[in-house]
């Protein structure tokens, strides 16, 4: 690879990673044509993009980011893979489905929403972790509650406002 097409890689890394909120580094090697090809097409079907990628080209583009990756440099050994998604805990759950079948993928790190994971016991946790569609789901669930029990306070109390206080004493009691 001469020394322009390594800086065009740089910059190209560096615009992913410029636009990634979720990237997972994982160690793919050792899978052979047909586990690879069937880890692309899951990776593919959930929305995850997979790249191989030179370790050395990684970690420049990591300095060169805005983002702080530095507690990922000592993981950068090894053949490296990166996947990126929307989705914060979409790759954990694809490592830990494809595993069933294969030893690989082992997640080296990962950087998520500014956290950082180191190991890949960490897949797990990851996979555990609720998306923002999903937390803004359990707020929206919260804040209608107190709602439903008013409304339905005032259906069951004939509309009456002795109905209603006698309703709500009774649900706190």
């Amino acid at each position: 690879m001469t020394k322009e097409e390594k800086n065009r890689e740089i910059e190209s890394l560096t615009e992913v990673l410029k636009d990634a909120n979720i990237l997972y580094i994982a160690d793919i090697a050792g899978l052979n044509a047909e586990q690879t090809s069937n880890l692309r097409r899951m990776c593919y079907k959930n929305g995850i993009k997979l790249n191989v990628v030179k370790n050395t080209l990684l970690k420049k583009a990591m300095e060169r980011s805005e983002k702080s990756f530095d507690e990922l440099f000592p993981i950068l050994k090894g053949n490296t893979s990166i996947m990126i998604s929307e989705t914060g805990n979409a790759p954990a759950k694809l490592i830990k489905e494809f595993r069933k079948k294969a030893a690989k993928p082992v997640l080296k790190g990962a950087y998520v929403d500014e956290s950082i994971y180191i190991g890949d016991d960490q897949v797990e946790a990851l996979s555990t972790l609720k998306s923002k569609e999903e937390l803004i789901g359990d707020v929206i669930m919260l804040l209608q509650s107190p709602a439903k029990n008013v409304v339905s306070a005032l259906q069951s109390g004939k509309n009456t406002l002795a109905g209603l206080m006698k309703a709500l004493e009774e649900r706190a009691a």
